[in-house]
């Protein structure tokens, strides 16, 4: 395991998001609960409603870390400058989580607002990932 040790950042980055969704989880489930609502049920789409950012915040994490995931570990496996790998895993997460509290605080608007900036501000460190990725094993 000691040629991943220059990734440790990355490695933290995946483990902390993975946390954060699984910490969603619960707290979708008890919200939508609370609404009376069956389980696997969606909240009606009201973006005032707290239910339904909550559970879009939890669905938006359960949505993004399978890519980032693959992307992130494909990049390490190639390879790549742990540098650039250790800074964007990082970036992905912390816009990750300040996208989540824009998001659980009903931040400016449901689309094109604050949280849209932060959701493509992780994606574009995603899709960097990925290129590196491939550059790293071609």
């Amino acid at each position: 395991m000691e040629g991943f040790a220059e990734y440790s950042h990355a490695i933290a980055s995946l483990v902390l998001f993975t946390l954060v969704v699984l910490a969603l989880s619960p707290f979708s489930a008890l919200a939508k609960a609370g609404k009376g609502l069956a389980p696997g049920a969606t909240p009606e789409q009201d973006y005032s409603d707290k239910a339904y950012r909550l559970n879009r915040a939890y669905l938006n994490g359960t949505e993004t870390l399978p890519a980032f995931v693959a992307v992130t570990v494909a990049a390490m496996l190639a390879g790549a400058s742990p540098f650039w790998v250790n800074l964007l895993a990082s970036v992905v997460l912390v816009s990750r989580i300040i996208m989540l509290v824009i998001h659980l605080r009903g931040i400016g608007q449901p689309n094109n607002g604050p949280r849209s900036v932060f959701y493509v501000l992780g994606w574009a460190c995603m899709v960097a990932l990925g290129i590196m990725a491939l550059v790293a094993v071609f």
